[in-house]
């Protein structure tokens, strides 16, 4: 079982951290009861190097997790060798498209001694310029991987997950996006439809369509291909969604 001291102490400092970080942090512990939290961070912690490394050894058994209004997010896991202290590192955003990571260095998280001044001190001066690098290359990237939209057109993009994504101009497509279903991603500004019901996403593009024809807007569906299909403003049905891609390899590591 995992120890409950060890628990106590990995909350413990993280809280404290999260205060001395530059900005407004929160903090949250994950300890090892939450098996679905743990998975999923598993898959979006953004290294390959020192932290890939305690991970391929000691699986993740508990972690803490820094939060930043705007969206940022660092891990901090427990350091199993004789120097003991803790490992942090950034955590991949999850919305965005595995392309947008092409190219784009990891963020390779760090080491610290179990003082937390300290380590805000060496998470500020080093890891926090890198990972805040790294993320502002992937939105670039993910912006350019859509086509842009105009005033009178509104262009929509499948994305590898089967979801539709769509960076709208002016008010009233922005409305009409959000009043059916499409959601806003902090991270980037692209506003997102889920393929997780393929049915319901096909009822929410025909609205869309529907009602941003009647305000003049001409809506266009991007396929995989790179080609760009003009859609009617109430097709009978959405085109199929292209199959889910590989996990995103600049933020996954091989066991």
């Amino acid at each position: 079982m995992h120890d409950h001291k060890d628990s106590e102490r990995l909350a413990s400092f993280a809280d404290v951290l999260a205060g001395e970080l530059p900005g407004t942090w929160s903090s949250t512990h994950h300890p090892s009861g939450h098996t679905e939290d743990l998975a999923a961070l598993d898959e979006r912690i953004w290294d390959l190097d020192l932290v890939a490394d305690s991970l391929a050894e000691h699986p993740l058994r508990q972690a803490a997790v820094l939060s930043r209004p705007d969206g940022a997010q660092l891990v901090v896991l427990d350091r199993y060798d004789e120097r003991g202290g803790f490992l942090i590192a950034a955590i991949a955003p999850r919305e965005l498209p595995d392309e947008a990571y092409r190219g784009v260095p990891e963020p390779n998280g760090i080491a610290v001694a179990d003082d937390p001044f300290l380590g805000a001190e060496q998470v500020a001066a080093d890891l926090l310029h890198r990972y805040e690098a790294a993320l502002a290359q992937v939105r670039h990237n993910a912006l350019d991987a859509l086509v842009p939209s105009q005033p009178d057109r509104l262009v929509l993009t499948w994305q590898p997950d089967g979801s539709l994504a769509a960076v709208p101009v002016g008010d009233t497509a922005v409305k009409v996006l959000v009043d059916n279903g499409f959601v806003r991603q902090e991270q980037t500004g692209i506003y997102r439809l889920s393929g997780d019901d393929t049915v319901e996403q096909a009822r929410a593009v025909r609205e869309a369509g529907r009602q941003l024809h009647a305000h003049g807007i001409a809506t266009a569906l991007q396929h995989p291909s790179g080609r760009i299909a003009p859609m009617a403003a109430a097709p009978t049905a959405a085109a199929p969604a292209p199959a889910a891609s590989a996990a995103r390899t600049s933020a996954a590591r091989s066991r």
